[in-house]
């Protein structure tokens, strides 16, 4: 299944390693987890991603050198749920997406269908899924090329939204 969750809050957070907003987030680079509610992803050395709501934003010290922009309408949010969803994104994206490469909680900056994405993966109770996150303007193309990947999977009951 694809949905697309472009309008979910999300905030691109910059920070020094010695910033209390770097100490706070944590994370080593290419990881993520859920914190009350929000999904905190280190999507670069320097960078984090925060998806939900503010509060984990609100809560950070930016003093020292630190910065946050709101993203929600500068950057698409799809997900990819499903039993074939690796399978699908490996057709479209070179990324191994094995469980010993890609396991819940991993994230990776990598082409999806020649589009650079940041892609997440965030399994949905127990069930496999991708958030891929782009430009906004890639937002047809991207949907139409995850659409047409997705086709030889859709007599298993998948669909997109």
């Amino acid at each position: 299944m694809l949905t697309d969750l472009s309008s979910t809050t999300k905030t691109t957070i910059r920070a020094a390693d010695d910033t209390a907003a770097a100490s706070a987030l944590g994370l080593r680079f290419g990881s993520s987890e859920r914190r009350d509610g929000d999904l905190v992803v280190r999507i670069r050395p320097d960078e984090w991603l925060v998806i939900g709501s503010t509060t984990t934003v609100d809560a950070l010290d930016l003093t020292g050198f630190a910065s946050q922009v709101d993203a929600t309408h500068s950057r698409l949010l799809f997900r990819l749920t499903g039993a074939a969803a690796a399978r699908v994104m490996e057709k479209i994206c070179s990324l191994d997406f094995g469980d010993h490469m890609t396991p819940d909680g991993a994230c990776a900056g990598a082409s999806v269908a020649k589009v650079g994405c940041d892609i997440v993966r965030d399994d949905v109770d127990g069930v496999r899924s991708y958030l891929v996150l782009a430009d906004t303007s890639y937002r047809s193309y991207l949907h139409d090329a995850i659409t047409d990947a997705l086709a030889e999977f859709r007599h298993r009951g998948q669909r997109t939204v």
